[in-house]
């Protein structure tokens, strides 16, 4: 299941480096899997991820459930219209994914909060992938 999941990030990555807002808003990094500092910001991180066994009896499969945490120094409005530019690019993801096809990507749902101690906006958008 693991490199089922390294599939999808990955090409969530190279959409969203495909994708001319997110690379504006983003700069070349693209999407992190981790929290640097400094770290330019707006930012888009990959946050839980997990993998479940959905194999049936004529495939193998995997359950993925994923959130991406959208960081802004400015405001909950950027933050938020981070996840919805990432929602975007995210729904016209290819059927075939590095050896895995897509079966189903779907957004679960977005909630976004105020970090206080770092003076930070952050919204986290849960998705759920079905791959073969």
């Amino acid at each position: 299941m693991t490199n089922a999941v390294n599939a999808l990030l990955a090409a969530l990555q190279q959409a969203a480096k495909a994708d001319a807002t997110l690379v504006a808003a983003l700069g070349p990094q693209g999407i992190s899997d981790r929290t640097v500092r400094p770290q330019r910001l707006p930012a888009l991180a990959v946050g839980s991820v997990e993998a479940r066994d959905y194999s049936t009896g004529e495939a193998d499969g995997a359950e993925i459930l994923l959130t991406f945490e959208a960081w802004s120094a400015v405001s909950r409005r950027e933050a938020e219209g981070l996840v919805m530019e990432f929602r975007r690019v995210a729904d016209g993801l290819p059927e075939m994914l590095d050896g895995f096809r897509l079966v189903n990507f779907r957004h679960r749902r977005t909630t976004s909060r105020r970090e206080v101690k770092a003076g930070l906006f952050v919204a986290e958008a849960s998705f759920r992938a079905v791959v073969e």
